[in-house]
């Protein structure tokens, strides 16, 4: 039984990837403190143990290392936004968090990590699809600490002897996301509604952006895992886009709720498009999106009512 340490396990991506693992017979190490994560996500699963802790503590990192193969790291501060209002803990938590995880697992002498970082590192879009040789000139101290993070990584995959793969996500959404102020438009979309509150669009609603279920996301970090002799970053998205706009229509179709939508001036900080070119991932890694976005929107709003985001 191959042994697995997910950092950020209990949160929405992390508790998936979780998941997917201990049904496919790892024996899983959560390492969580749980700040934006929850224990009951991972309620029911087997040879899975949770230990509070955060990426930030060397001794924390060095404890949970012992006899671990391979390191998912999903425990981040997420969201451009989030980084403008925190851009000390932002910069903390993924930069140093990360390079605490990086030496950890060097001398453990781990084998494989798996990296979970953002389309974020891109910033305003040159060209569309998106190829993972696009130019990283991120616009918010999110996108800066994000890079950073995929630096340290392959600088490390490298030097040692350990392979790292970097799993570019465009705009996740999917079971176990709950709302957050600073998060995805989705669940604050999905909350607003089921609550019969206004939408707030900023902009025209005209922009896009490249929506991937968290289905896939878990996917493909078994594959990353999975793939031998091989480092690098890829971009992880559906290939498709859709509006902000044709979103909220979706969302109503899956819901039966017809909401209020309210349009402001655009915020700093957000790209105007996105659409990811996973063309590297299909051939390199076998990744291959298997839910479309109507049909993971019913899923997520039926799981929305049910939590009562």
């Amino acid at each position: 039984m191959s042994k697995a340490l997910v950092t950020g396990g209990a949160g929405f991506i992390g508790s998936n990837v979780v998941s997917l693992l201990a049904s496919e017979g790892y024996d899983v190490t959560v390492l969580d403190n749980l700040t934006t994560g929850y224990q009951k996500n991972l309620d029911g699963l087997t040879h899975v143990r949770l230990i509070r802790g955060d990426v930030r503590d060397a001794e924390s990192m060095a404890d949970v290392m012992g006899g671990v193969e391979v390191v998912f790291h999903l425990a981040a501060a997420v969201g451009n936004t989030r980084s403008i209002a925190r851009p000390i803990e932002d910069a903390e938590i993924n930069a140093i968090g990360t390079l605490q995880l990086l030496e950890a697992a060097r001398r453990a002498g781990v084998r494989k990590i798996v990296c979970s970082s953002s389309s974020a590192i891109f910033g305003e879009l040159k060209s569309l699809p998106i190829r993972e040789e696009h130019p990283a000139e991120p616009d918010s101290p999110y996108g800066v600490s994000k890079l950073a993070e995929e630096k340290y990584c392959l600088a490390y995959a490298r030097l040692y002897e350990m392979e790292v793969i970097c799993l570019r996500y465009f705009n996740a959404y999917g079971l176990n996301q709950r709302y957050d102020a600073y998060g995805n438009v989705i669940p604050i979309f999905a909350r607003r509604m089921l609550r019969g509150e206004p939408l707030t669009v900023f902009g025209n609603g005209e922009q896009t952006r490249d929506f991937v279920n968290v289905h896939d996301l878990a996917h493909v970090n078994l594959l990353a895992e999975r793939a031998r002799g091989l480092s690098g970053a890829y971009n992880i998205g559906s290939g498709e886009y859709v509006t902000i706009n044709s979103l909220i229509e979706m969302m109503s179709e899956a819901s039966g709720i017809v909401p209020v939508v309210e349009y402001v001036p655009p915020r700093k900080g957000d790209v105007r498009h996105s659409r990811a070119d996973i063309s590297k991932a299909r051939e390199t890694l076998g990744y291959e999106p298997r839910v479309g976005i109507t049909a993971g929107l019913v899923e997520y709003m039926a799981w929305a009512r049910a939590e009562a985001i």
